[in-house]
């Protein structure tokens, strides 16, 4: 099948054009900005890698945090996607393009399933968390409308998983490019309106996870203290006089809408002190959302509740209302400690309220029995603040005291310890002993006498502060035997001996001298210079030989120096060394004798002549006929003869040609026969080593190539109406 062929192919009026149909139904998409999804974003973007016209990309949820609009975010799927090959080129196997579309297919499938299966998971399950948590979701969340999104999300998983099945099966049965990519494009469009259905679902988990992020870390099942009453009558006041907590505090109703978590330390435990919302005296029908989460902490939480009554009356409620609300909300009471705090009593204290009123508050506490008690407290002046708290504190600590006595287990435990009670001895008091300074001082009558002691620190700030201050170590030194060697020198011992021995008491003195005599010698040689011809004959010669012996050492250093370095050889070349009569000129100069100097330069120069001929006579002795000549003697030059103007073969000697011949030949020619056998085994040795690089860089499947990405028969001409997308 041809190029064109391949890339202009339609599918055959056979049964699968429906499929086809149905397949570019589902890839159609809006090329508008509206296209973006929360869950899912449906883009058309040219990849430089394709021939196509346009890629559909499919990004999900990452974990429980949704994706955002941003160009970074929607190019994910294709960058992860870009370790598989990206290209199909015209030529390809059918096999191979079928595994390259059912890989995208199979990719984007198991990446939506990883994300909404992380999803899934990462949200907390309703039947297995804390029933006040599971509670709490449902008052802010509503449970049905939870679990509903979540179990669309987990259709949605099963629905993508079946698309990606069923596709990758017609995949295996693609006879051509354009049939396997409209059948990659229908999968991936119906997985990306597969999760563009679920938008709103996504959506509302997302605002869910946000708003339980936000949720303060309440600890059921640790020690709790738990704050509840009307509006406005000084819950979050006292939340933030014991706690290290800092709720916002305004003189109007309403101000805490949500559960605020203090924490304290009391008997050297860590306790937690929960702020709730107001409530109202109305059913429990009729309540809101805000006042659902305070009754959801009373109901299962177990704690210490501290009501709180505001008999100025300032939150605007009267006293009657206050404990009607008591009285409607008290079954959630039970099993718990009760505090009736009077709070506010430095506005109005609890001795000018009427007989009547007194006596409600008191038969109101008194109905819910003996876990209930009664005290008074002002959060604006701190009167009684600390003493609600130990005593609320004190009474949960006995309660779980209690519990735990109560239950099977405590038996095991009690078995392991044993208390000791010591009988006394005798019939003698032993009373604690304080000693009498202590008592002076608890009485105010000690004497103030006592100077403080200086610390090292002290003195370390009174000269210098650190880095300064160098603490003399010889103080401790309390082992000498005198307290006043403490700060002898300490001796310096070399070679066994101590340097203290041989050190002259008078050296300086000396040095002195010694200075003052050199300055006076100095200054006289400058006054009265020596003049040279003052100078005897005596002093004279010795200059001289020093002088002398100065020479030949440089001399003798100059010879030694030069002895590593490499001489350059004396050559016989005609015209270059020196000339025989110069050299004698130079050395009659010298003084020195040149008698038989050119007796004997005549006589080397004839016996070197001697020489030179016998070795022509020999060389021309050797036989050879002319045939020999002309084909052996490949250095021959003919010259021109002035006398019989005939060319003349001259040639060299034959000792010199058979030494060439002689010479070892080059390794990586032995064993050819001609020049042209060593150039075909270098070519065949250089082919060799191009072949087994090649191969070594051949591309392959996921190699990028910066080819023509076109056919010319496909971009060129003029461009007509139709569509672009059938490549």
């Amino acid at each position: 099948m041809s190029s064109r062929e391949l890339g202009r192919r339609r599918p055959e009026a056979n049964g699968q054009t429906d499929l086809y149909r149905t397949a570019r139904n589902h890839t159609t998409a809006p090329e508008s900005t509206q296209s973006k999804l929360v869950a899912g974003i449906y883009t058309k973007r040219s990849s430089p890698g394709m021939q196509s016209c346009g890629e559909k990309r499919v990004l999900v949820v990452r974990g429980n945090v949704l994706l955002p609009e941003s160009k970074g975010e929607t190019d994910e799927w294709s960058q992860r996607n870009r370790k598989t090959p990206t290209v199909i080129r015209p030529g390809f196997n059918i096999n191979r393009i079928r595994g390259f579309y059912m890989r995208k297919v199979k990719f984007t499938q198991q990446t939506a399933s990883e994300r909404l299966g992380q999803i899934i998971a990462d949200f907390p399950r309703l039947n297995d968390i804390h029933p006040f948590y599971a509670d709490l979701m449902n008052v802010l969340y509503d449970r049905d409308h939870y679990k509903l999104a979540l179990g669309q999300l987990n259709t949605a998983k099963t629905i993508i998983d079946s698309v990606a099945r069923d596709y990758v099966k017609l995949l295996k049965y693609g006879d051509s490019l354009y049939r396997c990519k409209q059948l990659k494009r229908a999968a991936l469009g119906r997985m990306a309106t597969v999760l563009k259905k679920h938008k709103a679902s996504l959506a509302y988990l997302e605002e869910v996870r946000k708003h339980l992020s936000r949720l303060p870390a309440l600890d059921p099942n640790t020690r709790t203290l738990i704050c509840t009453g009307y509006p406005n009558v000084g819950k979050s006041s006292f939340l933030n006089k014991v706690t290290r907590a800092n709720v916002d505090v305004q003189p109007y109703a309403f101000t805490t809408k949500a559960l605020y978590v203090g924490h304290m330390d009391y008997q050297y435990m860590r306790w937690q002190v929960v702020d709730t919302p107001g409530l109202l005296d109305t059913p429990l029908e009729g309540k809101n959302t805000i006042e659902m989460q305070a009754i959801t902490a009373l109901a299962h939480l177990q704690s210490a509740v501290l009501f709180f009554i505001d008999i100025s009356e300032e939150c605007g409620f009267t006293i009657d209302q206050q404990c009607a609300l008591f009285r409607n909300i008290s079954p959630l009471f039970a099993n718990k400690q009760l505090v009736v705090v009077c709070n506010k009593t430095d506005v109005r204290p609890w001795e000018e309220l009427s007989g009547e009123v007194q006596a409600e508050i008191e038969g109101m506490v008194a109905e819910v029995g003996n876990n209930a008690t009664l005290m008074k407290m002002s959060v604006k002046s701190e009167d009684g603040v600390m003493t609600v708290r130990n005593e609320a504190c004190d009474r949960l600590l006995q309660q779980r005291v209690d519990q735990k006595l109560s239950r099977k287990k405590v038996d095991g435990v009690l078995n392991r310890l044993t208390v000791v009670r010591p009988a006394p001895r005798d019939g003698a008091p032993r009373r604690t002993f304080i000693p009498e300074s202590v008592l002076a001082k608890r009485d105010g009558t000690a004497m103030d006498t006592d100077v403080k002691k200086r610390t090292e620190k002290d003195r370390m700030w009174e000269n210098g502060g650190p880095g300064v201050y160098k603490p003399d170590y010889r103080e401790h030194w309390t082992q000498l035997r005198e307290d006043g060697w403490r700060h002898d020198a300490v001796p310096e011992i070399m070679d066994g001996k101590n340097i203290a021995d041989f050190i002259d008491p008078e050296i300086e003195a000396r040095l002195n001298e010694l200075e003052l005599e050199e300055e006076q010698l100095l200054e006289e040689e400058r006054l009265n210079p020596l003049q040279e011809d003052e100078l005897d004959e005596e002093t004279l010669g010795l200059h001289k030989a020093i002088k002398d012996k100065t020479g030949l050492l440089q001399q003798r250093r100059r010879r030694d120096r030069s002895m590593n370095a490499s001489h350059m050889p004396r050559t016989n070349t005609r015209g270059r060394g020196p000339k025989l009569q110069q050299m004698q000129k130079d050395l009659e100069e010298a003084g020195l004798p040149t008698e038989g100097i050119l007796t004997r330069a005549a006589r080397q120069a004839r016996a070197s002549k001697a020489g030179r001929d016998s070795a022509d006579e020999r060389g021309r002795s050797r036989k050879r006929d002319r045939r020999d000549d002309e084909g052996d003697d490949e250095h021959a030059m003919e010259t021109d003869d002035p006398q019989s103007n005939k060319r003349v073969r001259r040639t060299r000697s034959a000792s010199a040609a058979a030494r060439e011949r002689s010479l070892a030949r080059d390794r990586s020619v032995l064993g050819m026969r001609t020049e042209g056998d060593a150039k075909k085994m270098a070519a065949k040795a250089a082919k060799e080593v191009r072949r087994k690089m090649a191969k070594d860089r051949r591309s392959g499947i996921a190699d990028r190539s910066n080819g023509p990405k076109l056919q010319k028969h496909l971009i060129a001409g003029k461009m007509g109406l139709g569509t672009r997308r059938w490549r």
